[in-house]
């Protein structure tokens, strides 16, 4: 009897969950889960299984939703999914915590910048502090204004608030003040080496010819570098570090170069341009920054900046390190993906199938399931980990599913002739358990579309039901048409049930399919797919951005105003 009792149990469930259809597999599965122990009666626990599945499927939605409340009602009140905090800030005080978002505004934003961005804005309102958005835009040959507005789209978009913002080229004069300072201290000096023999030096821990000149010397080659007397590629400055380190980043970096390039926002006022890593060690220290929180490539870098900023006189950030985020088969480099574009694989970088922040938010993820993944996923630690995406869809599924609106639509359409079939509609839910979405009316007489993996596996003989709305037997399957014959509206019992379309009231539906773009390293043919069908006439209702629920086929965002044109988001 108590094995029969959760056979019933878990086959409502499975039926409330697949809109009254259950199987006998997942229910075994529930069955086994909850009990081990009957591993060893298993060919009961099928029986059991198939008894009970036969008996749900033969009630009505409603019949099993008032059972399993009878009988499990735990089991249909929503989980509440425990809030994962982020673990705590290292030495962090309320009201003293200042990080920053610190993007270089070299190409449009992706979700590896979206989620360390969380993180700098969690972690400052978790300890009441200050967030800056900092752009590192030293290099005037990469940065353009629309990745500017890239990043403020995508950190707006994703909910994160700054307190002040920022431009690393705002500060050109006081970098060059505090170059001055290093030069005098005697811990810089111009170099005037070509850029191979500079290279080699390194690898082989020589100093070069250019680090004992002294100071003079090197503040009269500084201003002459300044004043354009050199060229581009002809000097640089470094930093006297320890060309015997075991760090590379300590064997006398390059802190400045010339760029002979205008910059988007202050022209050609500046030819010599700070690298990197002393541009944001002077900047950290500007922003009052207490932690930096970023991804582990730039671990190396930490000595260095340290360094510097130790012999300026400025105190050093804490530095909370993480490995980055990445997806299984999307690459995040722009050099990766921007030869996708040239090579005609991709359009734009919108393109769904892109990490782009652009892209995902197209495809139809929403920011909320961004930001659980990056709270539940984060882990500080440098350990490389690649991520599926099927984890972020399945946050971003449970999201929408109480709200999404359900609507019908059959992919790769092939057409139904029912015969003697009445003149008939149906008053159809938005959505199985959320009413307040409202209903549409279908009217439909004889002529209807189904998809054509329905008519694939459809048998003559075969009894299914058009959802909604009535029974019927196949009668004659030809190459482009099927023909069935009425029996009854009522639901009947353990009979098949699919989507439909009435041919009088369809509307083409094209779909962008998107998937990963690499597999095993090579391009995938299979990326990008175009799926086309019929929808009801209430997909025509359907706003841009809106995401529904194509029943049996995937959740999908509009993505054109002037046709019904979707992307999938997953199934």
């Amino acid at each position: 009897m108590d094995l029969r009792r959760k056979a019933l149990k878990w086959a409502l469930k499975n039926a409330v969950d697949h809109d009254g259809r259950a199987m006998v597999g997942p229910v075994i599965a529930k069955i086994l889960g909850e009990s081990p122990e009957l591993r060893s009666e298993i060919e009961r626990v099928k029986e059991e299984a198939a008894r009970a599945v036969k008996e749900v499927n033969e009630m009505s939605l409603d019949q099993q939703r008032r059972l399993l409340e009878k009988i499990a009602p735990e089991l249909l009140r929503a989980k509440k999914v425990e809030e994962k905090k982020l673990p705590p800030l290292p030495r962090a005080e309320k009201g003293r915590v200042v990080t920053r978002l610190p993007p270089e505004p070299s190409g449009y934003m992706h979700i590896g910048h979206g989620m360390s961005g969380l993180l700098n804005y969690l972690y400052a309102r978790m300890y009441d502090g200050f967030v800056w958005l900092r752009f590192e835009d030293t290099d005037p040959r990469k940065v353009k204004p629309e990745y500017y507005e890239s990043f403020r789209r995508g950190y707006r978009w994703l909910g994160i608030e700054w307190d002040d913002e920022k431009n690393n080229s705002d500060d050109m004069e006081l970098f060059y003040k505090y170059a001055e300072k290093l030069i005098k201290l005697g811990k810089a000096y111009v170099c005037r080496c070509p850029i191979e023999n500079i290279r080699r030096f390194r690898r082989e821990m020589r100093e070069c010819e250019h680090r004992s000149q002294g100071v003079d010397e090197n503040l009269d080659l500084w201003n002459d570098m300044l004043g354009g007397r050199f060229r581009e590629g002809e000097a640089i400055l470094r930093l006297k570090g320890d060309m015997r380190s075991k760090n590379t980043a300590m064997r006398d970096p390059a802190l400045f170069r010339i760029i002979d390039h205008p910059h988007p926002l202050t022209g050609r006022r500046y030819r010599v341009w700070p690298l990197y890593d002393f541009a944001v060690s002077i900047e950290d220290h500007l922003c009052g920054v207490t932690h930096v929180l970023r991804t582990s490539e730039f671990a190396l870098r930490d000595e260095l900046q340290n360094y510097i900023r130790e012999l300026l006189g400025m105190d050093n950030p804490i530095y909370v390190e993480y490995s980055r985020f990445e997806f299984k088969g999307t690459p995040v480099s722009k050099r990766k993906l921007r030869a996708l574009i040239e090579a005609g694989i991709a359009s734009s970088w919108d393109d769904p199938r892109f990490p782009t922040i652009d892209g995902i938010r197209r495809r139809g993820i929403l920011p909320e399931a961004i930001r659980e993944f990056t709270i539940t996923q984060t882990g500080f630690s440098y350990a490389r980990r690649e991520y599926d995406w099927s984890l972020l869809f399945a946050i971003n599924r449970r999201l929408l599913d109480p709200k999404a609106r359900r609507l019908f639509f059959t992919p790769n359409p092939v057409k139904l002739i029912v015969e003697n079939s009445p003149k008939t509609s149906a008053n159809i839910p938005y959505h199985p358990d959320n009413r307040e979405l409202g209903f549409r009316r279908i009217e439909a007489e004889g002529e209807f579309y189904i998809s054509g993996g329905d008519f694939e596996e459809m048998r003559v003989g075969d009894v299914l039901r058009l959802k909604y709305l009535m029974n019927l037997r196949v009668i004659e399957k030809a190459g482009e048409y099927v023909r069935a014959e009425f029996l009854s509206r009522e639901p009947m019992k353990n009979v098949k049930i699919i989507q439909w379309v009435p041919v009088d009231e369809a509307v083409k539906v094209t779909i962008l399919v998107p998937d990963i773009i690499y597999v095993n390293d090579e391009i995938n043919p299979n990326s990008l797919k175009i799926v086309k069908g019929f929808g009801e006439r209430a997909v025509e209702d359907v706003k841009v951005d809106e995401i529904v629920q194509f029943e049996r086929f995937g959740f999908c965002r509009r993505d054109s105003e002037s046709e019904l044109s979707f992307i999938k988001a997953h199934d």
